[in-house]
């Protein structure tokens, strides 16, 4: 398949170059929001752990007194309303990463095609002055940020550019970013950056997955590397009787939980172990037939930055001078 895509890459690369250069030399200028705008995004399509690092982000801000909301495009909600999340929603209405990241973080998530007015009902709702954290937002320079933080994973380095790879801009891209994140296990990788020119800091991420106990299990999802959650779960002694995976965003059909079911029932599996992303993909009825056949539980993927003081200072010193006061000027959303 990418030998036949290969030729619309200069397409796409081309139209990517001039969107940047409408940016860059001013012919396009983004819009602006009230509060600060730290975006976390990346360059490749999916897996690279944006949204645990989202996660991760919110609890150090908050840590500093700062309000926080989180905006988001809703990628495969039906709705094309800019809301608020509803935790108690669905992927249906909200998408699945924000419906995530509503649950776990707990601040308000606001979803729309337009980042800008997502905002501008997330400022309007508040109270107190915050900061927004724009998820997967590095490509999208329709609005204005303060902060680029860009999530790399090392297979970045070799892939090429859409449609024929899974590269959304090349890495020279990566110039317009202030912070780079990195898994703890690539720092080879550092070398490899400074050789290309870039200087920014590097953020080193340690990831955990939080396994329940379960003597046999079932595996499954619905993300971009599968790979990887399989492989982690085996490594924490999990004995995995079975997988099965779909492509990322996957909206489970009830032939997939009859299938999982019977995976389960020829494995003599004691429970299903799938992502928390996934999890919440899950219907109600859906759920409640797998559980039936086993015990479901979610493994959520913890993400921890090798120093996380002085992360947030750094994120702080980009701000304007009223934000960078944190407590003293603002305190929590409710």
């Amino acid at each position: 398949m990418s030998r036949l895509l290969a030729p619309l890459v200069p397409l796409y690369s081309a139209a990517v170059s001039a969107k940047n250069a409408a940016y860059t030399r001013g012919w396009t200028r983004p819009k602006r929001l009230g509060w600060p705008v730290i975006s976390i995004g990346n360059l490749s399509v999916g897996g690279s752990g944006k949204t645990p690092l989202t996660i991760r982000l919110v609890a150090l801000l908050r840590e500093r007194c700062l309000a926080v909301d989180v905006l988001s495009r809703g990628y495969g909600r039906k709705s094309k309303a800019v809301a608020r999340v509803d935790p108690n929603g669905s992927a249906d209405e909200f998408g699945d990463e924000p419906l995530l990241i509503a649950r776990e973080a707990g601040v308000p998530v606001f979803v729309g095609g337009s980042r800008h007015a997502a905002g501008l009902l997330a400022e309007a709702r508040s109270a107190v002055r915050g900061v927004h954290l724009l998820d997967d937002g590095f490509q999208h320079r329709q609005l204005s940020r303060n902060v680029d933080i860009v999530v790399l994973h090392r297979t970045d380095f070799e892939e090429g550019l859409l449609p024929a790879g899974r590269l959304r801009e090349r890495l020279d891209a990566l110039q317009r970013a202030h912070f780079l994140a990195l898994r703890e296990e690539d720092r080879g990788l550092e070398e490899t950056l400074r050789r290309r020119g870039l200087p920014q800091p590097i953020w080193w991420m340690e990831r955990r997955l939080e396994v329940p106990q379960v003597r046999r299990a079932v595996a499954f999802c619905a993300i971009a590397r599968p790979g990887e959650f399989f492989s982690g779960l085996k490594g924490q002694g999990v004995a995995v009787a079975g997988t099965r995976s779909w492509r990322d965003h996957h909206a489970f059909t009830r032939t997939d939980v009859l299938e999982l079911m019977e995976l389960q029932r020829q494995q003599e599996a004691d429970a299903f172990l799938t992502t928390a992303k996934d999890l919440v993909r899950l219907s109600g009825d859906q759920r409640c037939a797998l559980e039936k056949a086993a015990p479901i539980h979610a493994v959520p993927l913890r993400v921890r930055l090798s120093d996380e003081g002085a992360a947030v200072d750094a994120i702080l010193n980009l701000l304007p001078g009223p934000w960078r006061a944190g407590g003293d000027r603002l305190s929590q959303t409710p």
